[in-house]
């Protein structure tokens, strides 16, 4: 199989615009006679819904939630980026394109980087006319603040809920298509397969997590907009019930998977303080606009903050990247973190953690300016840890976070299985190497607001689809086999509990394929994490039954995928032999300790295929061609 991305051809600026003259339109009249499932109701999936609701398709939309409020988007907290140069500090949509593709260490495709640069200005007045409630300046403009990875002001924020404000705007325009009739939504049901009929994706199957019906549903297109993997890692900042099923099961059914070794460690999240933990919390990246990060000058110093005097500071971001200082990308400020606790210079009980300090703002603009910006976050900090951050630093340490990998698609979001259609973190499609803060719920809306609804139409007008029923041999197929997997995994009765394998995966994941890697880490995490899928097959205790609510069996599925995931992204992160944004190979890195691309040999995306139980998938390339931005070592000093 060859990967096509079916990038437009034209200058950059125009390829979008020449894309949609391209696409085959489908009458009004028409659409009706189209359905469309959607699987999920983050800002992908929801306002794709509900867009595609509002021109006329029928859609089906799923979700394993029992509301469309409870996705994880609800969780991004610091902003999102548009290139509206608001602030007259230089920004403009060329800008944004530079940076993003720069901060993703040139390993992201720039067509669809400009893309997204050119909706981004479309989606904060699609949410601003939402009621989305931004915050605004004294004159009535909307305020903007910095992130990592830029040297202007582009973030749109709403305090630090930004993820929740924009999702309640998804969800009204989705309810109000559920209300006319054209969302049907099937809340609390997990999908567990994908329907292919001749080599198209016709439907999928799902559980009904309440009564464990299975059910399979077919229509004309399937969209998958699942979120990312993260939490393969057990400990991230992922809700708890975030997982890769979808996606991982559409590989299986032949949707190649992309870049999967590409996650990204966010620097601001507070420190693991126990082996009871079953997740971590993210403190918003926007806190880095006004506090400082610091660690002791002195290996050991376990003086308490206000006692060590400025002299004996290490401001290590401040000094390293001048340019930039704390607000360098994720990637850079994770690694930094991770140094300097490495040097045993890392603070807190356990020695990984380091300063995230407010003092000298407070002092600056005073504790009322600071609790208008951050006041929930810091009313958050305080009540996970019992620390007031208005008086003392807050302590942070780097944390799984998002996923730049996942199945492959092309520039109209479409994978290698025709009909299925990827969208937001559930694809591979934007970032590269690394992902720029703020720039996640960006990709989300521009997906499913402003390009599904175009490409989508395409595909639907371009098709001869034969209508058919869930009485198909292949949805009976997938119905008996997500069967099959359930009494399967019910029947083990085996002595550990399904958490213990997730634990033990996500140790071995942190610390041969998390922050660094290398060649024998990696070798050694897919010995041990092949162990560790055999007994889980032979020795997980799922309780409880399958015919009713199960959470047990839920994280049994989700565990079974993550242990198969786990393997893929440690092969891909094996077979990348260079440095490159999210990706630390120990073995390549420059003198400064910075991420060493090898242009030569890497200038590509990698798309992995399944080739059935046991062997070992095929690994094909798509190469990234850069006619406007040019390669060059990534530097923010």
């Amino acid at each position: 199989m060859n990967l096509d991305s079916r990038i437009p051809s034209g200058p950059i600026e125009k390829k979008w615009d020449n894309c949609r003259f391209d696409m085959k339109l489908v009458n009004p009249a028409n659409k009706r006679k189209y359905t469309v499932i959607v699987v999920g109701t983050g800002l992908a999936g929801g306002s794709a819904a509900a867009t595609l609701g509002e021109l006329g398709y029928n859609v089906l939309c799923f979700s394993h939630q029992d509301s469309p409020r409870r996705a994880h988007s609800i969780a991004a907290q610091g902003g999102i980026n548009a290139a509206k140069n608001y602030q007259n500090d230089g920004d403009s949509i060329y800008r944004l394109f530079y940076d993003t593709v720069k901060g993703g260490d040139f390993r992201a495709r720039e067509a669809n980087v400009y893309r997204l640069a050119q909706i981004s200005v479309n989606i904060i007045d699609q949410c601003v006319a939402q009621g989305v409630p931004f915050a605004r300046e004294y004159g009535g403009m909307l305020a903007n603040r910095s992130f990592g990875g830029a040297q202007v002001s582009r973030t749109f924020y709403a305090r630090g809920q930004t993820g929740q404000q924009l999702l309640l705007g998804a969800y009204q325009a989705l309810e109000r298509q559920i209300q006319a009739g054209s969302v049907k939504m099937f809340p609390r049901r997990e999908m567990l397969d994908l329907i292919v009929i001749d080599g198209v994706a016709r439907g999928v199957v799902t559980r009904d997590m309440v009564t464990g019906r299975f059910e399979a549903t077919v229509a004309d297109a399937v969209v998958l907009g699942t979120g990312g993997y993260g939490n393969i890692f057990y400990l991230s900042t992922n809700a708890r019930n975030s997982n890769a099923t979808a996606i991982w099961r559409a590989y299986k059914r032949g949707a190649a998977f992309g870049n999967p070794c590409f996650t990204q460690i966010h620097p601001t999240c507070i420190p693991v303080s126990g082996e009871y933990q079953s997740k971590l919390t993210l403190m918003s990246e926007s806190l880095r606009n006004d506090g400082r990060i610091w660690v002791p000058l002195r290996k050991g110093d376990t003086r308490p903050p206000a006692q060590i005097p400025e002299a004996e500071r290490d401001y290590y971001l401040e000094r390293r990247y001048p340019s930039f200082g704390n607000l360098v990308p994720r990637d850079v400020a994770s690694r930094n973190a991770k140094m300097v606790c490495d040097e045993g210079r890392g603070v807190g009980p356990s020695g990984f953690g380091v300063y995230l300090d407010f003092a000298g703002s407070i002092n600056r603009l005073g504790a009322d300016t600071i609790r208008e910006r951050y006041g929930n976050l810091f009313e958050m900090y305080e009540r996970i840890t019992g620390e007031d951050p208005y008086s003392l630093p807050m302590r942070i340490y780097p944390a799984v976070h998002y996923t730049m990998g996942g199945l492959w698609v092309d520039y109209r979001l479409q994978s290698t299985i025709p009909g299925l259609f990827v969208i937001g973190e559930a694809n591979f499609s934007d970032h590269g190497a690394n992902r720029l803060g703020a720039s996640a719920l960006m990709q989300g809306l521009a997906d499913g607001y402003f390009v599904l609804p175009y490409t989508i139409g395409d595909y639907l007008a371009s098709s001869k689809l034969e209508k058919l029923d869930a009485s198909h041999a292949a949805a009976r197929q997938g119905l008996d086999g997500a069967g099959e997997l359930t009494r399967k995994l019910l029947g083990i009765k085996g002595k550990r509990s399904v958490d213990s394998f997730h634990k033990e995966l996500g140790k071995y994941m942190w610390e041969y394929c998390g922050m660094a890697r290398n060649a024998k880490g990696l070798e050694h995490a897919q010995g041990k994490i092949a162990e560790l899928r055999d007994e889980f097959w032979k020795n997980v205790n799922v309780t409880g039954g399958g015919e009713e609510i199960n959470q047990a069996l839920e994280r049994a599925g989700r565990v079974a995928d993550f242990l198969e995931l786990g393997e893929l992204m440690c092969l891909d992160a094996l077979q990348r032999r260079e440095s490159c944004g999210g990706h630390f190979r120990e073995e390549w890195q420059t003198p400064e300790g910075e991420a060493q691309r090898d242009d030569e040999n890497f200038s590509h995306a990698a798309a992995w295929l399944h080739q059935g139980p046991g062997k070992t998938p095929e690994r094909l390339v798509e190469p990234l061609a850069f006619e406007y931005v040019h390669p060059s070592q990534r530097s923010y000093k």
